[in-house]
């Protein structure tokens, strides 16, 4: 039995065959399978010291790096990142800092804007070429908008509340009431920059005089005083009423499918001891085409069960409470990644994740995905849709425990 591989040797053990034991230290065992043996399980607290340079206070913010689990392995792209690393644009109505390809290569697909608008902060008229996803995170939004057939709306939102701006239709943002608000923004192309969008007075102020009068039907003079640089985010005036608002663009008639949509306004998805997730795609949020989202809510100790997305990478921002994630691809290998409100992380399309919460509060997540429509396969689903002896040959585990395995898809499970 020498000659051997251990490859061999586990082989056998899988289909029933000898039980293969180790009594070194360093050899294979559940929950550390590698050679050579992973993680500081198996080595020393002298070893696994950082004497050199070191910040321990970023260190401290993410400890999977610096004690991975045993059963990580390989190499992995980086898949997290934060907003709070990039530097914030501040103006006099607000600020705002991005994360798109270039600060975070992983995430292929979408890029991301956090930004912050003052009681009255305004955003200003512009367009992307690219589409806009958006939800509240703190106070209230006036959004103002007009379609491709000239049809406007302006309307309301507060925290939970979403909107999709499709590319090319203009658009305006306020901040309202006495805190105004902060918004993350998800545009579907993964270089849009929020510092590089089409402005309305970028176009007046590069544009002759003359023009701009017999484009209005305006004297000249009536552009003498505008600005010659634009304005992003400025200081406005409190927004009025928002009826009044409405009255005065609704000459154009309505969109047939409104712009915005309340999440946490749904029944959610699921729900149980272990947390909710509410979901909103094109199925339900009709307006939202190529942006699918889903708030994920997990009660302490409580574990987003093992799964995968065939459609779309996975781009996530954490909202609240502390958690972890371990992503597993082929090789084999697998990278365990710590998260805190205002990070970010990508799962690139069919890769296997988890999500654990590892805080003392909930703790918050908002999947999005660029894709019209929501997607998954859960692992204990799949396995329990399969042929129990099937299963069993394949795992070691008895088919009546198997039986016992959640049958369901979009899974919390509790602590």
């Amino acid at each position: 039995m020498d000659d051997l591989s251990r490859r061999t040797v586990l082989a056998m053990s899988a289909v029933g065959g000898a039980v293969v034991a180790s009594s070194s230290a360093g050899a294979a065992s559940f929950g550390n399978p590698d050679q050579p043996a992973q993680g500081a399980i198996n080595s020393t607290p002298t070893a696994t010291s950082t004497p050199g340079p070191h910040n321990p206070t970023l260190a401290a913010q993410l400890p999977s790096f610096q004690s991975p689990p045993p059963t990580d392995v390989g190499t992995m792209p980086m898949l997290w990142s934060s907003f709070n690393i990039m530097p914030k644009r501040i103006q006099a109505g607000g600020w705002g800092r991005q994360v798109t390809i270039t600060e975070f290569p992983a995430s292929k697909d979408v890029s991301g804007v956090d930004m912050r608008l003052g009681p009255g902060g305004i955003r200003e008229l512009h367009w992307h070429l690219a589409n806009e996803w958006g939800i509240v995170t703190s106070g209230r939004c006036r959004v103002t908008l007009l379609d491709q057939q000239g049809r406007a709306t302006v309307q309301d939102v507060g925290v939970g509340d979403l909107w999709f701006f499709p590319a090319g239709c203009p658009h305006a943002l306020q901040g309202i009431g006495p805190e105004g608000c902060e918004f993350l923004l998800v545009f579907d192309d993964a270089h849009q920059s929020e510092f590089s969008t089409l402005l309305l007075t970028d176009w007046i102020a590069h544009t002759p005089p003359e023009i701009l009068a017999q484009n209005f039907g305006v004297p000249v003079d009536t552009f003498k005083n505008i600005p010659l640089h634009d304005l992003w985010i400025f200081q406005g005036k409190e927004a009025g009423p928002l009826a009044a608002a409405q009255a005065s663009v609704a000459s154009g008639g309505t969109p047939p499918e409104p712009f915005t949509f309340s999440l946490t306004g749904t029944k959610p998805v699921k729900q149980n001891a272990g947390g909710t997730i509410h979901l909103a795609d094109s199925r339900t949020f009709k307006a939202s085409k190529t942006i699918t989202a889903a708030l994920e809510t997990f009660k302490p100790g409580a574990l987003r069960r093992m799964h995968w997305h065939p459609n779309a990478d996975e781009w996530q921002y954490w909202i609240k409470g502390k958690g972890r994630m371990t992503v597993f691809d082929a090789g084999p290998r697998a990278r365990t990644f710590d998260f805190q409100p205002g990070d970010v992380g990508v799962v690139p399309r069919n890769q296997g994740h988890y999500i654990q919460n590892t805080g003392t509060e909930d703790l918050q997540v908002l999947i999005i995905f660029k894709a019209p429509e929501y997607q998954e396969v859960d692992l204990s689903n799949w396995l329990t849709h399969t042929p129990p002896d099937l299963v069993a040959q394949h795992l070691n585990i008895d088919p009546a425990v198997l039986a016992r395995f959640p049958k369901d898809q979009v899974g919390i499970q509790p602590a």
